[in-house]
């Protein structure tokens, strides 16, 4: 089971991409939050596997809280998730994280994404 913590200031978004994680079995939402401090509030609350993040929120970006992550004792793999995917974008992104989606590509790519992260990490 990938226990997942979503993450995006959108009620709508987070409604759109719970749907889309629920239709995988292997796939449990642990927490969906607004911002990045209660991103980083929950994860001392709640065990998961994976964080996904917007990286255009206010207060705290996407990349902030990707980062502040990595600094954990036991950091979750983080996705980076955005409306406007762009080079530069992308670039900032691996510097912190593991992976980086635009949101129009959520419906088709988001498991996929999450799928090839743990894989990974299991043959590895």
């Amino acid at each position: 089971m990938i226990r997942v913590l979503l993450v995006d200031d959108s009620p709508l978004f987070l409604a759109s991409a719970s749907r889309v994680l629920a239709a995988d079995p292997c796939v449990d939402i642990v927490g969906q939050v607004s911002s990045g401090a209660a991103a980083l509030e929950q994860l001392a609350q709640v065990d998961c596997d994976l964080v996904l993040v917007d990286l255009v929120m206010p207060e705290m970006s996407g990349l902030e809280v990707a980062r502040r992550i990595r600094e954990l004792a036991r950091p979750p793999r983080v996705v980076v998730l955005t409306l406007d995917d762009t080079a530069e974008y992308r670039t900032a992104a691996a510097a912190c994280a593991d992976g980086f989606l635009g949101k129009s590509h959520t419906v088709t790519q988001l498991l996929p994404l999450i799928h090839s992260l743990f894989t990974a990490a299991a043959a590895g």
